[in-house]
């Protein structure tokens, strides 16, 4: 559906001029030999020339008038330009001729003359046809290829039969014509290569676009004469000769592309121009529209030459260039160009496409010289809402075929209407509103049209206004055909497929079209994308992204886009093959949505959701706090009742406007989000939890005033998270205590189709309303002969007893067991207490009844102590004055102060309490709580000398100084507190030795390790010298700063980018337990070392914060012992591994790939979702704590003494 749009068209008024040639961007011409000059002058003008004063001469010689240039071409690498002429010379000029050659030299001659001429398109051939019936190959430095002759018995070499391929006998059409059909490979006139009665007998050749072949048009000399066309190879082999075809002509012209070769048919009322296959088979045609005066007049000689690319045919004849396309099997005319006003008034046109750019031509005739520039454009009506109907103008010469896709998609090369011209159609434009059109003709006049399409009826187009050539400018008619952007920048598209705007340039782009709020184009990658368009901001293109982003979405291969339709939220494409598609893509249809809620018209946006599968919470989550304002709004425009239940339905949790959703235009800083109202908008408020129950409420709270809303009421409460269906239930149950039957029975039946018939039946058991509980039975699959004896047994039964079975049955044992206490049937409920483990529901009911109380927590501390929660066991004994049983449960949980309490109540003997002292002694010294066993010596054993010893252990010398004075027994300062001193100076001095020697034996191995990997990783992994290994050439071991080489692990496992071989790693579930076992020890050598060295330092460290107290009291007590010399070697080495620790925890604890990359967060995590199984995972996890950064424990600072400093 596109057009031939004019960009550039600069006519010179050159007279004369015979042939011209592209030399590179620039125009070679040749004016003469005429009847009044024999000079044949070449010329040189720039491409971009507006003037024929800007011509250059090259060069200029005589020869016989009545001669005629042939072929005019240049060669820009040796910058000569050959010259071949009908009288036989082939003449080489040279632009730059070195010292000792000619400037103009004839380097070959044929004396019969030349008939035609034709280069090859790489330039290394020429093929020349003379008078003599004979064809010639030469180089590019002309030396004889080939010399071929000629001959009748040429047409023996191809025996061309049809099978009827596209023909009507060969379709189907039914049973009922089997015996009508004919044989398909008979045709039904059959040509005999009759010559036309116009022939001029004139030879044209044409190559394929690759060079392989050329084809050569002739009157063949037999009895009759009739023109066949050869195809030759590029070796001079004759390939194939045409079928024969009345009335062929000159004109010829082979695709580019290589598909078809381009001939002309005169018949007696129509020209043609027909295709011919390679091997000379018939291949479709299509007419010329000429009329029978016109094909003898201007239709005389035709001849016929493709663009560069096969997109467009030109046509020549006597007055006018016609360019045409093609389209789903269709030919357009899309553009004339007249060259003289009556025929004959001026020799045949000539024209040559540039060999590069498929839409620059050059054409001339007698008079002037026409250097033109088109493009591909699709001639579109508006498209700002409300006027954007999708209307789409094709010219097809005098047939406009003009189509409102939005009202009617008429599948091209059809239309929804189609406009007969007085002229053919060269440009067309329609106004802003979409009722009208003007169209410039290609004889220069300016027509308007009128219609309206979106009337009912349609008003066709017809002809307002017709100004004849000159009297209306045709630039200033086809200005709106400009796109602008809304800061006023001019927008194009360069044939190189960049979009250009004065501040930025995209490239790769196909096709693009402008809307009032984005810019929409294709590109090479056959992405659709949209950029937002802002008055005062910059155009930010986005990613390749189509997952990700809603501004990008994928198209078919080579789709083009036609126009877009923001009213209907459409955009229409166009297949390469030419049929049409229409879309809706996301960026349009939220767009919509969005502006749809900003206006507050919620039935837009609620009815685009549901046509679009655009998911509801978008009517919510994009302005929240305005949806909930306007609830009752909301429900008064959308009014269905299905409408309603389908947007309660479908809420979720999920904020999709920050989700799949998320807003993808920039809000200029300072402006309010949408119309002025401050706080609307989809990031000035986020939904809070509970999204689903607030927008329900609100619901109920509206619909609850609403008689006739009974249905939605229903729904909301259904809806919610987790599902009210007691509330719902209650509703049924009203509406039958009402006895209003059809509401009674619509609302099971809503009620029903939303929640699972299961659970709603358990819910209506658990109200207790046996009726509505039948009601939903029979909504669902149950089995009658189940439910109803069920139901009718609970009828039966007192309501206290009815309710204990139902909730029994429901699990919900506590409400069962509430109903035992409410009827009184204590045993019962002792029995089902302990069944269902209900103690303390139990022993809240019977609270105020004291004696059943205490049977009640006996029972409780029974079943704790079978249980093994022997604390709260005694803490029940307790309870019911049981200290016997309190003392044992609180033996057995290890709790010595209440045992010892507990069995003092009892009371026990005193050799049991003081067995039982000893026992809890030993049991607190073996856990080291030496604390509590110094006073369990002290209070109950009488035994002073042993609890300040366990003083001691625990680092307590304060407290076992205090207990030796309060006693007043000093001499347990000399025989007790000064040697566990000393044993505890030596027992910390040596730990603390050892953790220096071991900081200073594993930080220089952990450097070494480092350094290892840096510089070999190969023998890193192995855990052995790799320097004389042979290292796999898939291997890469350069650093790079590239986040796509991945991290170090991802270099040595096979789930990498393929960079390790597959036995380097360990790949089987087996070798698990075995890494585990090996990254456990961390032996050295190995790669899990490292790891290993790390884990270790940190547990170093936290060592070291946890005897730091008790250096501390260590210290204070040799101190206060006068022991000075043992409380400072304790400090020096205290100080010694805590500044050790201090300035190596930085080097220690970094990433194992030194610098740290802003990326690492994000490739971890895709690292982790490709972590391998097996062994290899082990060593994929150790490899990942290494890379990974981690954070230095913390080191508690060391406090000393100021009398030691």
């Amino acid at each position: 559906m596109r057009n031939l749009r004019v960009t550039r068209d600069h006519t010179l008024a050159i007279g004369g001029v015979s042939a011209v040639a592209y030399d590179l961007d620039n125009i070679v011409f040749a004016l003469g030999p005429n009847t009044g000059s024999p000079t044949i002058t070449l010329k040189l003008l720039s491409g971009d020339a507006v003037d024929s004063e800007n011509a250059a001469t090259i060069a200029s010689w005589d020869v016989d008038p009545t001669d005629r240039i042939l072929d005019l071409h240049c060669f820009p690498d040796t910058r000569t330009i050959s010259v071949i002429l009908a009288g036989g010379d082939i003449v080489i000029v040279r632009q730059e001729p070195s010292p000792g050659e000619d400037q103009i030299e004839i380097v070959g001659s044929v004396d019969a003359g030349i008939a035609a001429a034709a280069w090859s398109p790489d330039e290394e051939s020429v093929a020349i046809a003379t008078k003599a019936d004979t064809l010639l190959l030469m180089t590019r430095d002309f030396e004889p290829a080939a010399n071929i002759t000629l001959s009748a018995d040429d047409v023996k070499v191809s025996d061309h039969v049809s099978v009827g391929w596209g023909k009507k006998e060969t379709q189907f059409k039914g049973r009922g014509a089997a015996k009508a059909l004919r044989d398909p490979t008979m045709p039904e006139h059959v040509d005999e290569g009759t010559l036309s009665l116009l022939d001029d007998g004139t030879v044209s050749l044409s190559w394929r676009g690759d060079g392989q072949y050329f084809a050569m048009v002739s009157v063949l000399d037999s009895a009759p004469k009739r023109r066949v066309f050869r195809v030759y190879s590029r070796e001079g082999m004759l390939e194939s000769v045409s079928e024969p075809v009345n009335g062929l002509e000159s004109g010829l012209s082979w695709k580019p592309s290589g598909q078809i070769i381009a001939g002309i048919q005169r018949h007696a009322e129509r020209m043609q121009v027909v295709f011919f296959e390679r091997n000379g088979l018939r291949h479709g045609e299509f007419d010329l529209r000429l009329s029978k005066e016109e094909a003898e007049t201007i239709g005389r000689s035709i001849t016929l030459k493709w663009n560069v690319d096969s997109s467009v045919l030109a046509v020549m004849l006597a007055d006018r260039i016609q360019l045409w396309t093609t389209g789903n099997y269709h030919w357009y005319l899309k553009q004339e160009l007249r060259f003289g006003d009556t025929p004959g008034h001026e020799r045949h046109p000539g024209l040559l496409w540039h060999p590069e750019r498929p839409l620059q031509v050059a054409s001339f005739s007698e008079t002037k010289l026409r250097l033109s520039d088109y493009m591909f454009a699709v001639s579109r009506g508006s498209v700002v809402p409300p006027h954007d109907f999708g209307l789409v103008a094709v010219i097809d010469g005098k047939r406009l075929k003009i189509t409102p896709l939005r009202i009617a998609n008429v599948p091209p090369p059809m239309a929804f209407d189609e406009i007969e011209l007085p002229e053919p159609a060269n440009e067309v434009a329609f106004n802003k509103t979409g009722t009208g059109i003007t169209v410039v003709h290609a004889n220069q006049d300016v027509t308007r049209w009128e219609f309206d399409y979106s009337t009912k009826p349609i008003r066709r187009a017809s002809m307002l206004e017709h100004h004849p050539q000159g009297e209306q400018s045709v630039p200033g008619v086809l200005a709106q055909n400009v796109d602008t952007l809304p800061n006023g920048d001019r927008l194009a598209l360069s044939s190189n497929g960049i979009l250009a705007t004065p501040g930025r340039r995209i490239p790769g782009v196909t096709s693009f079209v402008l809307t009032p709020s984005h810019m929409i184009f294709t590109t090479s990658n056959h992405l659709l994308k949209f950029v937002h368009l802002e008055e005062h901001g910059e155009l930010h293109v986005p990613p390749d992204e189509p997952e990700k982003d809603e501004r990008c979405r994928n198209v078919e291969r080579g789709a083009k886009i036609v126009t877009v339709m923001p009213s209907a939220l459409s955009l229409v494409i166009q297949m390469p093959r030419g049929n049409l598609e229409t879309i809706y893509p996301r960026a349009l249809v939220l767009s919509g949505i969005r502006q749809s809620i900003t206006n507050r018209n919620y039935k837009k946006a609620f009815l685009t959701c549901r046509t679009h599968r655009v998911d509801m919470n978008i009517l919510h989550d994009y302005a929240p706090e305005q949806f909930m304002q306007d609830v009752a709004l909301f429900l008064k425009q959308v009014k269905k009742v299905e409408y309603i239940d389908l947007f309660l339905s479908s809420l979720s949790e999920d904020n999709v406007a920050e989700t799949i959703y998320k807003e993808t235009l920039i809000a200029t800083p300072g402006q309010p989000l949408t119309d002025g109202s401050a706080g609307i908008g989809p990031t000035a408020s986020q939904p809070a939890p509970g999204k689903i129950n607030r927008i329900c409420d609100a619901f109920l709270r509206e619909l609850g005033q609403q008689p006739t809303s009974l249905h939605n009421i229903v729904t909301a409460h259904v809806c919610k998270s987790p599902p009210d269906l007691e509330a719902g239930l209650r509703l049924v149950s009203d509406l039958r205590k009402l006895q209003k039957q059809t509401q009674l029975e619509a609302a099971v039946d809503n009620i029903c189709f939303l929640a699972d018939v299961n659970q709603l039946y358990d819910t209506a058991l658990g109200l207790y309303d046996l009726d509505v509980g039948l009601l939903v039975a029979q909504q669902s699959q149950k089995d009658p002969r189940e439910y109803l004896p069920y139901l009718q047994g609970l009828h039966d039964m007192q309501p206290l007893r009815q309710q204990y079975t139902i909730d029994n049955d429901l699990k919900r044992y506590r409400k069962a067991l509430s109903h035992l206490h409410g009827m009184g049937e204590f045993d019962e409920l002792k029995t089902y207490m302990a069944r269902h483990e209900l103690y303390s529901a139990s022993i809240d009911l019977y609270r105020y009844d004291s004696t059943r109380l205490a049977e009640l927590m006996r029972l409780s501390a029974e079943f704790l102590s079978s249980r093994n929660r022997y604390k709260e066991a005694g803490v029940a004994y307790e309870f019911v004055r049981d200290h016997a049983s309190a003392y044992e449960a609180y033996r057995s949980a290890g709790l010595w102060q209440e045992c010892l309490a507990s069995a003092a109540l009892v009371p026990v003997t005193d050799d049991e309490l003081l067995g039982l002292a000893v026992d809890l002694a030993a049991s607190l010294e073996e856990a080291k709580d030496y604390k509590a066993a110094a006073t369990v010596h002290v209070d109950y054993l009488d035994d002073l000398e042993a609890a300040v010893k366990l003083l001691c252990k625990g680092y307590h010398f304060s407290e076992a100084t205090r207990l030796a004075s309060l006693h007043r027994k000093p001499e347990l300062l000399h025989s007790a507190i000064d040697p566990g001193l000393i044993e505890a100076s030596a027992s910390m001095t040596e730990m603390l030795a050892e953790m220096k020697s071991q900081m200073n034996a594993q930080l220089p191995r952990l450097r070494e390790l480092r350094v290892k990997k840096l510089e070999d990783p190969l023998a890193f992994i192995d855990g052995a010298d790799g320097g004389d290994v042979d290292i796999p050439d898939n291997l890469s071991l350069a650093p790079t700063d590239a986040s796509t080489t991945g991290t170090f692990m991802t270099r040595y496992t096979n789930r990498s980018t393929g960079t390790l071989a597959t036995d380097v790693t360990r790949k089987t579930h087996k070798n698990r337990r075995r890494e585990e076992r090996k990254r456990a020890r961390g032996k050295k050598g190995t790669v899990y070392e490292e790891e290993y060295l790390v884990n270790s330092v940190a547990r170093l460290v936290e060592r070291l914060n946890a005897v730091g107290e008790d250096v501390s009291q260590l210290v204070e007590g040799l101190m206060r012992r006068a022991m000075r010399e043992r409380a400072l070697a304790v400090d020096a080495a205290m100080q010694e591994v805590t500044e050790l620790c201090i300035s190596s925890l930085d080097e220690v604890f970094v990433s194992a790939g030194g610098s740290r990359d802003v990326n690492a967060e994000q490739r971890t995590s895709d690292e982790d979702q490709r972590r391998p199984w097996g062994g290899q995972g082990v060593l994929w996890d150790a490899l990942a704590t290494t890379e990974r950064e981690r954070d230095a424990p913390l080191l508690k600072t060391f406090e000393r003494l100021t009398l030691l400093a």
